[in-house]
């Protein structure tokens, strides 16, 4: 169970007449099969921000406590890092803690808005003013980073594992701007979607299951990493299969009594242990077409098709990737049978021209832009917000990376593909590292991965599992009468596995399975 994914084995228990030496207690265990999704908070986790944090909280509430200390003639008692901060304000949104400090020094303030001048004697003005303070460090002083953190998440990526960042801070992009860290979570759930989504912070729970949500993972096959008290309670009460607290304050006993199943000071010393690899537990489906078969008696299939890798073989170069005329055949047979839709990260008018089949819907740029018969139509409108963001990104890349032999950098309407299969081991590194500096400039834009390829994609909550949920409602497939089934090969694809992972068959196209939601597997294009 992913209760017990990480644990610390007991020690031998030492008793009087023993005369051996206790064995060293081995490493905490992450099982990586436990889970398809971790979620990090960011100060105190990914980046060395919560010092700076507590210190600016401590120069706000000194100045305010003096100031009203000498007008009241009160004693003044200063702000407390280690009692107050960790007590009040660690973890919280910003004017959730400034109320909560000052109730516990029975301070009642005017509310307030977020909109108030920093000099106003109110919860906003106070929050608003740490804020000031806090970006002014930030933009002197810079981010560090937990490298065992940042080492951990690109482990489990590399494993398939969906990345969040989960945190109650407005300056979340920002933190992560500074620390050249944008392109590295699949997704961000910080204090601008709190208040934009109406959600309440944390201790509750909706933070960390937005993320879950965002990332396609239940919550039981999510681990959440905390070192805040009030983000360990929203572990627990959000019912996530693991809670990791991170104990950087000497607050072990706090986070343990919060909810923690594990609680390490870093987590370098987590062991990770990969999931094997899938080839015997992910069946093919020519072999159990019988099964599948039956799952459908009853029922019209609804076919969703990616096109690199699924229809056609991986090439060298995208332009290469040409469908032959007996894969067309048969898709054309399909498609009076049944709905077919190819979704793929190609340009609509590149599949569509690719394909040459009337009578499909195209979702391009991993569903983005979608056309089909009778009128239908999807152009993402948030996306086209990103297409300047997208030329730019364009522009410097080709700068950066385009003189490197073998580098390919294919230009699309709602992405940019930077592909590396040609280029030589030694160079891979220098074209990820560019990728990330790219990203890391444009806060609209994250990086994603796939087979030999980096890309650039608008940072919204859309992929092609969203659009394939979309087409089914749009197209009235979602009721029992349909099943639907999704073949695809890639990372992306995966979106759409867990998407309908509960609702249809996702069929994984690879010869050498890799860590996937989908059901049953074929081993090329051919099968």
């Amino acid at each position: 169970m992913a209760k017990r994914a990480a644990r610390r084995d007991r020690p031998m228990r030492r008793t009087a007449r023993s005369t051996r030496r206790m064995k060293p207690t081995p490493p905490p265990v992450l099982a990586l099969s436990a889970f398809d999704a971790l979620l990090f908070d960011l100060d105190g986790v990914v980046t060395r921000t919560a010092a700076v944090h507590a210190a600016v909280w401590k120069q706000l509430f000194d100045e305010y406590l003096r100031r009203r200390a000498e007008h009241s003639g009160e004693p003044f008692r200063p702000f407390d890092i280690e009692g107050d901060y960790l007590t009040y304000v660690d973890g919280k949104p910003r004017y959730d803690g400034v109320q909560s400090f000052l109730e516990s020094r029975g301070i009642t303030l005017p509310y307030g808005t977020p909109e108030d001048d920093p000099d106003q004697e109110t919860i906003g003005g106070l929050g608003n003013r740490k804020n000031m303070y806090f970006r002014k460090q930030l933009r002197t002083g810079g981010a560090e980073v937990f490298d065992t953190t940042t080492d951990l998440i690109r482990s489990a990526k590399a494993h398939g594992l969906k990345i969040a960042v989960v945190s109650s801070s407005k300056n979340c992009a920002e933190v992560l701007d500074a620390a050249g860290l944008t392109g590295l979570f699949d997704a961000r759930v910080d204090g601008v979607e709190l208040d934009r989504l109406g959600l309440p912070g944390k201790p509750a729970p909706d933070l960390f299951l937005e993320a879950a949500r965002r990332l396609g993972a239940r919550p039981e096959r999510a681990a959440v990493f905390e070192d805040a008290v009030s983000g360990v309670q929203a572990g627990r009460v959000g019912g996530f299969g693991l809670v990791v607290g991170v104990d950087r304050a000497g607050q072990a006993v706090a986070l343990r009594e919060a909810g923690a199943d594990l609680v390490v000071s870093d987590l370098g010393e987590l062991t990770l242990d990969p999931p094997s690899p899938p080839t015997a537990s992910l069946p093919s489906a020519l072999d159990r077409f019988d099964e599948i078969a039956a799952a459908l008696r009853g029922r019209r299939p609804a076919v969703f098709l990616d096109y690199d890798g699924t229809l056609t073989p991986i090439v060298d170069r995208p332009e290469l990737a040409v469908l032959s005329p007996e894969p067309r055949q048969v898709i054309e047979r399909l498609a009076q049978l049944c709905r077919v839709a190819i979704v793929s990260g190609r340009d609509r008018q590149d599949v569509e021209a690719l394909v040459k089949v009337d009578g499909l819907v195209y979702a391009g740029s991993h569903g983005f832009d979608i056309a089909g018969p009778d009128g239908l139509s999807l152009q993402h409108e948030e996306a086209a917000r990103h297409l300047a963001s997208l030329r730019q990104a364009d522009e410097a890349l080709r700068r950066h990376v385009g003189g490197i032999d073998g580098v390919v950098i294919e230009a699309k309407k709602y992405a940019i593909a930077v592909h590396y299969r040609l280029v030589a081991h030694r160079d891979v590194a220098a074209v990820q590292q560019a990728v990330e500096d790219v990203a890391a400039r444009h806060h609209d834009l994250r990086m994603t991965g796939g087979k030999k390829v980096f890309e650039l994609r608008p940072r919204l909550d859309w992929d092609k599992g969203k659009a394939v949920l979309w087409l089914r409602e749009v197209l009235g497939l979602s009721g029992p009468e349909v099943r639907s089934f999704y073949l695809g090969d890639d990372e992306t694809d995966e979106d759409a596995f867990a998407a309908l992972r509960d609702l249809g068959v996702g069929i994984l196209v690879a010869e050498v399975p890799h860590p996937t939601q989908a059901r049953y597997r074929l081993r090329d294009p051919g099968e």
